[in-house]
């Protein structure tokens, strides 16, 4: 399949990266972008990511727009593209949530909504910004889809075909467990993050802290440099799954609390030996 005409909503990380997989595989003939701030479409340009810069007018003549933005600006971003869509033009996203997103799309997009596909790349870096962008960042990672039962078919397919070209393995979900499912295993651990070395972060004496922290503070807290932004977003539009996900982790810390304290060193090698062991199986089965 190739797509004459793909429009960039934001050309970062994510979109600059679908923009450049796409070249690369030879899926789509002109890349346009489109954004808030002139000079990321500038450097984006200069890197091959768009051929040029263009309105919401010409954006929508293209066959397919992808939506990768924060989540939060869905619904105003959509009612800007809605009027000038062509017949048959493709809209889909990259958000990390997807029910909001839907109910957005729904009430800025009205009939054209059948044209949308709800989507989520589970790939990206704490960078971000066009220089960010790399061809393989979707090479043999997840896309999930969540479509509606009133979408087009034609539009699902094209959607797919066009993750596909870029290396992903793409998979459906319903889009309230594919928001469940993130905020235990996404959403959380950076929240997590965040929480830990803002935390430290207020201390009077935080430099100290940060002066001897090593490897290990820095892979788990690696995701704490991404967007602020793109998760204040993430975590006010997924809320409900998400407080249900902080609670539990909050009460599983408290147990670990407990055990420390009580020098319970039986239900600390419990613990440790099941979350060693889940995380194994884990990480020896994902792709």
């Amino acid at each position: 399949m190739i797509v004459e005409k793909l429009a960039i909503v934001g050309t970062g990380l994510i979109g600059g990266s679908f923009a450049l997989a796409l070249k690369q595989a030879g899926a789509v003939r002109t890349v346009l972008g489109v954004g808030r701030n002139p000079a990321r479409l500038t450097v984006a340009r200069e890197l091959g990511l768009i051929d040029r810069a263009v309105d919401w007018a010409e954006a929508g003549q293209a066959d397919c727009i992808l939506l990768a933005l924060p989540v939060g600006e869905t619904e105003s971003v959509l009612k800007q593209l809605a009027p000038h869509l062509k017949a048959g033009a493709i809209v889909t996203d990259a958000g990390s949530t997807k029910v909001n997103v839907i109910a957005a799309a729904r009430a800025a997009l009205g009939g054209r909504f059948a044209d949308f596909v709800p989507g989520h790349p589970i790939a990206g870096s704490e960078q971000s910004g066009p220089g960010a962008a790399r061809a393989d960042l979707y090479q043999g990672k997840k896309v999930v889809l969540t479509p509606q039962p009133d979408i087009h078919t034609a539009a699902l397919a094209t959607v797919k075909a066009l993750w596909q070209a870029a290396g992903a393995q793409v998979e459906t979900l319903d889009a309230d467990l594919h928001d469940r499912v993130f905020a235990a295993v996404s959403h959380l651990p950076h929240l997590a993050a965040f929480a830990l070395v803002d935390e430290l972060a207020q201390r009077a004496d935080g430099d100290t802290f940060f002066r001897f922290a090593a490897s290990g503070f820095r892979d788990f807290t690696r995701i704490a440099g991404s967007s602020p932004e793109m998760w204040r977003d993430i975590a006010l539009a997924n809320r409900e799954a998400l407080v249900v996900e902080l609670d539990a982790y909050l009460a599983a810390l408290q147990v670990l609390r407990s055990a420390v304290s009580a020098e319970d060193a039986e239900a600390l090698l419990a613990i440790f030996s099941r979350a060693r062991e889940a995380r194994n199986n884990w990480a020896h089965t994902k792709p």
